[in-house]
């Protein structure tokens, strides 16, 4: 019964050793190239949510993620625009459901029969439009929000974005504009629909 269980977990006794060194040199070679670009995980993170704890929190999430997932990785090369890639996906997917539960309180909270302000019109547009303006940010191509963000709201340079994403400057330099251009787009549809009302 000891050996079938031995044989369902897929190693034996005797490459137990063997497995334990293989696992303290992935281990060694994660830390060497988190040192590296560990900080970048809470960048990226703080870029998308614009608060410290949530990026923190974030940030955490990633690298335990990356952690867990570092034997899969193909090519270690790679690993800090993989960092960046897991980070972005982690923070988006928190931003959202931020949004969605702060959405769901606002609604809770607001009695259905109290008047509106004056300038209830106002801050529905600008709510509006800021929804609009994630909605068209969430439909942009990974790729091109990926670039975006690193550039726009990260304020990270032209070649150190080619060098984090393992890509050419010219790369990032038309994925800037085509993700701007789409994003103008976007924009401008709503504009217009605003203006007809």
């Amino acid at each position: 019964m000891q050996e079938l269980v031995l044989v369902q977990l897929g190693r034996r006794v005797e490459d137990e050793p063997e497995h334990q060194a293989t696992q303290a040199d992935t281990r060694r070679e994660f830390e060497e190239r988190l040192a590296e670009c560990g900080p970048l995980a809470y960048r990226v993170a703080r870029g998308v949510l614009r608060n410290t704890a949530d990026a923190e929190d974030v940030a955490q999430e990633a690298l335990l993620c990356a952690y867990r997932k570092f034997d899969r990785l193909r090519d270690r090369n790679r690993f800090r625009a993989w960092l960046v890639r897991i980070t972005f996906r982690l923070a988006l997917d928190r931003l959202r459901s931020g949004k969605r539960r702060e959405l769901r309180d606002t609604l809770w909270s607001q009695p259905e029969h109290q008047p509106r302000a004056a300038t209830a019109e106002d801050l529905a547009a600008s709510s509006e439009f800021q929804a609009h303006l994630d909605n068209a940010l969430a439909e942009l191509p990974e790729k091109l929000r990926l670039v975006l963000l690193l550039a726009a709201m990260e304020g990270h340079p032209i070649d150190e974005i080619a060098s984090m994403l393992g890509i050419s400057t010219g790369t990032v330099k038309s994925r800037i504009f085509y993700a701007r251009r789409q994003l103008a787009e976007k924009l401008r549809c709503h504009a217009n629909i605003i203006k007809k009302r």
